[in-house]
């Protein structure tokens, strides 16, 4: 009996080292960020296809990316605080910053990727001289990429905006409006599929190509190429030092993926490193 009482207790013990043992390896596997494997979130079109060439560079290596792709843009960066990602590829600094504010995560820039310049398109008129009085203008409804419409259209002669307000404009800040234009705020996901309701509208690059725009060629007027929104690579905070991070954005600044990029794209979507 005594001899069966001491076993139970070693196997007791055996058991909770080896608990021990396993916790202590995990916590330096987080600790050194040295893993093969990584889910990372991008927003269906252009981010999509660049990442599938980031991921086949990667594969070559061992390194695998199991990417999860999303129509909008919260929920990458909801589901990157929240451990569901490791990294996230499809926003603007400007964007980022704006929805960790508001949100309050703890996510962090490591990287440039690529530049969509945004653009104006319209199925009513081929040139933006074109668009009379009272036209109806869709843009973004999220703050930072509202701005930038708004920006946008004041370059291209529609609108004027108070001096250096930038991307933080809003449709209540228009100063000088001489079209008495409408300007109707969408979800930024959307505005193509609604385009004709509209004279026109600015579209975010991802999502025009998406709806079978090609930009450069199809876009009534547009950033310029050294245009400054540049997209990015986020991780959680506590990664950003990571070894896999560092492996990541390898691959993706590879002359490789730049090379595709400049290809595929045809000047639509611009490499920014």
């Amino acid at each position: 009996m005594k001899k069966w009482i001491l076993s139970i207790a070693l196997l007791v013990v055996i058991s909770a080292l080896a608990a021990c043992g396993g916790n202590e390896e995990s916590k330096e596997e987080k600790s050194d960020g040295n893993k093969d494997k990584v889910i990372v979130g991008v927003t269906a079109g252009p981010h999509e296809q660049v990442m599938e060439k980031v991921k086949e560079l990667a594969a070559k290596d061992g390194f695998e990316i199991e990417l999860k792709i999303f129509n909008e843009y919260v929920m990458p960066n909801v589901a990157l605080d929240e451990g569901q990602l490791d990294l996230n590829s499809f926003q603007t600094e400007p964007y980022l910053e704006e929805f960790k504010k508001d949100r309050n995560l703890d996510i962090t820039k490591v990287a440039d990727t690529i530049t969509f310049p945004m653009g104006i398109y319209s199925n009513k008129v081929k040139d933006i001289k074109e668009l009379k009085k009272g036209a109806k203008l869709g843009l973004p409804n999220d703050p930072v990429n509202g701005g930038r419409a708004l920006m946008l259209f004041e370059a291209a002669g529609l609108i004027k905006l108070p001096e250096g307000l930038n991307e933080k404009a809003t449709v209540k800040d228009i100063e000088e409006n001489k079209l008495n234009i409408e300007f109707i705020e969408l979800e930024a996901s959307q505005i193509a599929r609604q385009l004709d309701e509209l004279d026109a509208a600015a579209i975010n690059t991802n999502f025009a190509i998406e709806h079978g725009f090609v930009p450069a060629k199809d876009s009534i007027y547009i950033e310029p190429k050294d245009s400054p929104w540049a997209n990015l690579i986020a991780v959680r905070t506590e990664d950003k030092d990571a070894e896999f991070v560092k492996k990541f954005v390898g691959y993706y600044h590879s002359d490789e993926v730049k090379k595709f990029i400049e290809e595929e794209f045809s000047g639509s979507v611009v490499p920014s490193w």
